[in-house]
């Protein structure tokens, strides 16, 4: 778990002992414009802002989805601005389980950083134990960070629909979004055919600390995801879906993620829809 997740006690350790760390503040939630606000009032000391809609995701299009992956290059541009340089330990967080910072996180490793790991428990976990937080914004000297893309695996609509017949497809929406009982943001409401409900809330304890990697082999086990068959994962945009896949991780499974997520299938009337809380649901 340790490649994926860092606690409170290792990061005040890692920065009291001066080891170049890059921290990231992702506070963002669906619904909930004020992440810089919120930033500028309270976060770790000498954390960067990062935006979710404009510097981890490319514009929306109901081809592409709410979420689109970043051009690398104006990721590149934006890991620069934040002061990432080669080689160097970054640290994501939030204030809401990892949620948003998964995002962070499944993006840097994607365009190729090893060393990248989510703040267990994020800002509450760090006021928590009494650390100190700061006030205003963070501008960092820039950095020369050069990155790529393929560090981690994604599928698009097309294996979407497919990958069920050979192996897991997980849902990470709350499970009355995947039942279609509630449709908040995208076109139509229900589920991709053969998905598994799994809500990323899921992956936490009542703290918002991530379960232990025995706790999560054995969820993600019960939902078929033990390893022996290929695992993807999907939300409503592919943001929380990043979460699911860190929490796979962290539990020794490799998973893909479908960026386009929900809100590219459901936009297309073509793409079959499940409803229910069945994987077949049903479907139309």
């Amino acid at each position: 778990m340790t490649d994926v997740l860092i606690g409170v006690d290792t990061l005040r350790r890692r920065l009291d002992s001066g080891e170049r760390t890059v921290l990231l503040d992702v506070r963002w939630a669906l619904g909930n414009p004020h992440g810089r606000d919120d930033y500028l009032r309270e976060h770790l000391p000498d954390a960067v802002y990062v935006d979710l809609e404009t510097e981890l995701a490319a514009p929306a299009s109901a081809e592409a989805g709410r979420h689109p992956l970043p051009d690398v290059a104006d990721l590149q541009a934006a890991a620069r601005r934040w002061g990432v340089r080669a080689g160097d330990t970054c640290v994501v967080y939030d204030d809401a389980g990892g949620t948003s910072a998964g995002r962070a996180w499944w993006l840097l490793r994607w365009a190729g950083l090893s060393d990248v790991r989510i703040l267990d428990g994020g800002l509450p976990a760090w006021r928590a134990a009494g650390l100190p937080v700061e006030r205003g914004e963070v501008v960092p000297e820039p950095g020369d960070v050069e990155l790529t893309s393929g560090g981690m695996p994604v599928i698009g609509p097309e294996d979407a629909g497919e990958h069920s017949g050979h192996g897991v497809l997980l849902d990470a929406r709350a499970g009355e979004r995947y039942r279609g009982e509630a449709e908040p943001v995208d076109p139509r409401a229900g589920h991709i055919p053969g998905a598994r409900s799994a809500p990323t809330t899921g992956n936490l304890d009542e703290a918002h600390h991530f379960l232990d990697a025995e706790q999560l082999r054995r969820r993600f086990a019960e939902l078929g995801a033990d390893g022996s068959r290929p695992v993807a994962v999907y939300c409503g945009s592919g943001v929380t879906a990043a979460h699911e896949v860190a929490a796979l991780a962290a539990a020794g499974i490799d998973a893909a993620l479908y960026p386009g997520s929900w809100s590219q299938w459901s936009a297309d009337p073509r793409r079959p829809v499940a409803t229910g809380p069945d994987p077949a649901g049903g479907a139309g």
